[in-house]
């Protein structure tokens, strides 16, 4: 194929768009490959729905290879079913929902689980008919609350979401380990580094998962990996829980004025000033935060969490233990006059207790472990309070912040800390969502049973954006060859008639060849403005005709590594040829 820049629809920009804020979405927008059509949308243009259909092909082909099947919903979908498994109310306010010309309930389908499930259902119902996989590349809509990013979290989406469909648990094992194997196969030909981390399932259900992270700097997920081969999502990290303490000999809890220290560094100063010999730090402070969980049907509900003074709480790892409710910030003291602003106590929390309000502790919070926390008075703390036998609690809560150097959960060493962005996520669903909608088959002696599940999901949208923020330079993209919009970029420069002719000569024979080629034949352009749109563009081998044609060469040129040669005009087309297919 040729693609001529003289009638290419393309508008590159020498500016960053105000918007952007990672470099993916200043390159493909100054590229000409996407353009912003409303707050988390983008338009797909000719260059960059190419980039986009290269990811699709990949997809599809290591989906195909491993035995899937490829189907197609529609992105309206009915109510019911999602009223059936009850993500109608637990998506909350991320769910687009509308109403048709009659009044009737639909939603614009964020995932497809329940399509899935039900479809299945309608056409399967023997053990014979099993295993099966099916997916679909399909669009997505998040009523994301802040989209932001560029492609990377947008309102509307394309992802390739896959079910696996297994009448016990061993089959699912191996449906699993075969979707996992195809997305290692996928994510490599894409040239994407990536961490296959343990993961939470959230609003999905279900026990075993994993996600797929490439590191990046302005990736929204933290996740932790250590030397000796752990890594997880933050989320998904279990803290080492240390032994208890016996409480026989435990110093007796002492209530101390403590003016003046509402925040954990005062209290800490205020603490080592009085008992210099005890050696106190953050550590030995008991942190009681109070939040706000706004559940699906509309309930609010303090809660206060009990945690180390030297950590902080982590909204995501808090989020996914609560879920689906919400959190937001406390700020009603005054309806609830048992908290005492800055100096909350345990002894006042509790399910039980004159507050009545929740309360869940960190796992460190063993029995015989020793506080200083609030006394439930203002300017006032209690030294000593025992976990255990001074006060208890509701139960257990994975909510505190990870820090670097936390020993690993499966004692391979400390954990280092990394950011990265999501790019897939696998799941072992189980029986949720078939038990929900009734998915049986008759097993081998005629036994109705329930189908067990797998999901599978890659962000093909998102793919395009993380291969564009981790191939590009200063000077603008570097796509890999598998995705790039074209295999050559064949640059004409100067007014010579010659140039352009042994240009377009040159083209042809490289289309003639079957390589894609995307030529700049523009007549009025400077070189200079040729050229810094060629480094922008970011194809993976850029030709140039121009000076050099005289001695009779060309210029070819790896954009990755910048590496140039002059080739002879006869041996060129041969010599691009090697190069893109070596």
């Amino acid at each position: 194929m040729l693609l001529r820049m003289s009638t290419l629809f393309l508008r590159t920009l020498r500016d960053d768009p105000a918007d952007a804020e990672v470099a993916s979405h200043r390159l493909l927008a100054r590229a000409g490959y996407i353009r912003r059509a409303a707050p988390g949308g983008f338009t797909w243009l000719p260059l960059g729905f190419r980039v986009f259909r290269n990811v699709e092909r990949i997809i599809r082909e290591e989906m195909d290879a491993m035995g899937a099947q490829e189907v197609h919903f529609p992105a309206l979908l009915p109510k019911e079913p999602y009223e059936a498994t009850g993500r109608w109310t637990e998506y909350g306010d991320n769910l687009f929902r509308l109403k048709d010309r009659r009044g009737v309930d639909h939603l614009l389908g964020p995932t497809h689980e329940e399509m899935f499930t039900l479809l299945v259902k309608d056409l399967y119902s023997s053990y014979k008919d099993l295993p099966l996989s099916l997916y679909q590349i399909q669009t997505k809509f998040r009523d994301e609350a802040r989209p932001r990013a560029g492609l990377l979290r947008g309102r509307e989406f394309t992802m390739k979401d896959s079910y696996s469909f297994d009448v016990d648990d061993a089959g699912l094992d191996k449906s699993y380990a075969a979707h996992r194997d195809a997305y290692i196969r996928i994510f490599d030909r894409l040239g994407l580094e990536y961490a296959i981390v343990s993961a939470m399932s959230g609003a999905m259900g279900g026990s075993k998962s994993e996600e797929f992270l490439h590191p990046t700097e302005i990736g929204e997920d933290t996740f932790v990996r250590s030397a000796g081969g752990y890594a997880a999502n933050v989320e998904a990290v279990t803290t080492v829980v240390p032994d208890d303490i016996p409480l026989e000999g435990l110093p007796e809890a002492h209530v101390e004025d403590t003016p003046d220290t509402p925040t954990i560094e005062t209290l800490v100063a205020a603490a080592q000033e009085m008992f210099p010999e005890e050696g106190y730090t953050a550590a030995s402070t008991l942190k009681n935060v109070v939040v706000l969980l706004v559940h699906p049907d509309g309930t609010r509900e303090p809660l206060v969490i009990g945690i180390p003074g030297d950590r902080e709480v982590d909204l995501k790892r808090l989020e996914a233990q609560v879920a689906p409710a919400e959190v937001e910030p406390f700020a009603d003291f005054d309806e609830h006059p048992a908290l005492v602003k800055g100096y909350i106590g345990p002894q006042a929390l509790g399910s039980g207790s004159r507050s009545g309000i929740r309360y869940l502790v960190d796992p460190r919070l063993v029995t015989g472990t020793r506080w200083i926390t609030g006394a439930n008075e203002p300017g006032k703390h209690v030294f000593d309070l025992v976990a255990g036998r001074d006060f208890t609690w509701d139960g257990v809560i994975e909510a505190a912040e990870v820090l670097a150097g936390d020993p690993a959960p499966d004692g391979s060493g400390p954990l280092e800390l990394a950011r990265g962005v999501e790019i897939g996520h696998i799941f072992q669903l189980g029986r949720k969502y078939a038990e929900a909608l009734e998915l049986k088959v008759l097993d081998e002696n005629g036994k109705l049973v329930t189908v067990t599940m797998g999901s599978y999901g890659i962000g093909v949208s998102r793919a395009v954006a993380a291969i564009a923020e981790s191939t590009h330079d200063e000077l603008g993209l570097v796509w890999p060859r598998e995705v790039a919009p074209a295999d050559v970029h064949v640059v004409a420069t100067g007014k010579d008639a010659a140039v352009f002719e042994a240009a377009d000569a040159l083209a042809r024979e490289l289309v003639d060849a079957g390589l894609t080629v995307l030529y700049d034949d523009r007549p009025k352009v400077s070189p200079g403005v040729k050229f810094k749109d060629a480094e922008l563009l970011g194809m993976p081998t850029i030709v140039t005709v121009g000076r050099g044609l005289a001695e009779g060469v060309i210029e070819v040129r790896d954009r990755a590594t910048g590496e140039r040669e002059e080739v002879p005009v006869a041996d060129a087309a041969a010599r691009v040829v090697a190069a893109v297919r070596r």
